[in-house]
């Protein structure tokens, strides 16, 4: 295994990933704040907490190296200096009015141990917890609202933050206020835990940049080829601001464009598009018909070129890949209601641990058994609370490090 990030494709064995237990900010979730925290439904935590282990473990199982959101920021924050740095800044993007409040937010969380300081950021600040008066007109329009600073339920969907390709990573501006912060988290891990994010580590897309983008977008499909979907969560200016990035200082050389439709059900690319093996695809048949697909290369002075491709998806892989054929499994089969339901479970939302070897969230059974009869090892996961959260186990995870095809 090469050390530190290492990701060039989708499907070489997996070594090391990213995640996030999820906790007590699921706890936080009510009917009146689903919209505000991205939600459309609640999670039961214990039985959450028991599925997330059982992920977790077979991971394990099959020699990969799990690390975890909070341990590796404790680490990164172990300094004073940088836990101090961090609590302003997390305190400033927390959207507080009143100075009072702001200074006695981060008063509280300076007294905290670290990991004690980290889970509270992640599970949300209530209003009781604090004895404090403010004399904010915000402060006071919004009394009524439990929270200083809003819990991130969001935050077991590793892959959004941030994204890890070629031997640098993503910091991702993210779309919404809702999950703004947890980002931020990364950027103080890559910026001070060098277990993470050795010395020379490149970034590709910073968290400062001013353009949404995440990492459901994001799908490495070769030593040359990233794809990144135009969708819901990723603006074209951060495609092409990313793009311009990667192909000045990397060895990738185009980037794949898939704009797909700018709706909930289809919230990133790999909801509906995932690579499973080396020829071999999940995909949801909606996507097909108005999928359209353009490409990004340099020219000789670094000039981006665009252009769009009007080859069918099979066709542009083929070629693009080197491949005599590929195989699109689409999810739900010729299904048309299966392939919504199984879809709205992420069943095209696919964990590849290895080439044809994947992590699959086992209520989607006929995508499963579409998998299995095309020669892919199907390793599935119990399902019932945390696809609650609308994300599947590509969702969850964040690869750190691949293996080489």
């Amino acid at each position: 295994m090469k050390p530190g990030i290492n990701n060039y494709s989708e499907i070489g064995k997996l070594n090391k990933v990213l995640l996030h237990r999820i906790g007590d900010e699921i706890e936080g979730l009510v009917p009146d704040n689903f919209e505000r925290l991205l939600f459309d439904d609640i999670p039961y935590l214990k039985v959450a907490q028991q599925e997330h282990d059982k992920f977790a473990d077979l991971l394990r199982e099959n020699d990969v190296e799990v690390i975890y959101y909070v341990d590796e920021t404790v680490k990164a924050l172990s300094d004073k200096n940088a836990r101090q740095e961090f609590i302003k800044q997390f305190v400033k993007e927390s959207d507080i009015y009143s100075d009072a409040v702001r200074e006695a937010l981060e008063e509280y969380l300076s007294q905290m141990t670290v990991r004690e300081m980290v889970e509270k950021v992640i599970s949300g600040i209530r209003k009781t917890e604090l004895d404090v008066e403010s004399n904010s007109l915000a402060d006071y329009i919004s009394s009524g609202y439990p929270y200083y600073t809003d819990p991130m339920p969001n935050m077991y969907f590793t892959r959004d933050q941030g994204a890890c390709v070629g031997d640098g990573i993503n910091i991702h501006h993210m779309s919404t206020p809702a999950r703004r912060r947890e980002a931020l988290l990364l950027r103080y891990m890559v910026k001070y835990n060098k277990n993470f994010a050795p010395d020379g580590t490149n970034i590709w897309y910073s968290y400062d940049d001013s353009y949404s983008i995440e990492g459901g977008d994001v799908l490495v499909l070769s030593h040359d080829i990233v794809a990144i979907g135009l969708s819901q969560r990723t603006t074209v200016a951060a495609i092409e601001r990313f793009a311009k990035g990667l192909l000045r200082n990397s060895s990738f050389k185009k980037i794949l464009v898939f704009d797909i439709p700018k709706c909930r059900a289809f919230m990133h690319l790999d909801t509906v598009f995932t690579m499973v093996d080396v020829d071999k695809f999940t995909i949801h048949p909606e996507i097909e018909g108005p999928l359209q697909l353009f490409e990004i290369t340099l020219d000789r002075t670094g000039k981006a070129h665009f252009a769009s491709m009007q080859e069918s998806l099979e066709n542009i892989l083929k070629t693009e890949l080197g491949l005599p054929a590929v195989d699109l499994i689409r999810c739900g089969g010729n299904d048309a209601q299966a392939a919504q339901r199984e879809q709205w479970n992420d069943g095209s939302n696919t964990l590849t641990i290895a080439p044809g070897v994947v992590v699959t969230y086992e209520r989607n059974y006929v995508t499963n058994d579409m998998l299995d009869k095309r020669g892919v090892k199907v390793l599935t996961i119990p399902s019932s609370e945390l696809s609650r959260g609308r994300g599947g186990p590509r969702c969850m995870s964040c690869p750190v490090n691949r293996d080489d095809l």
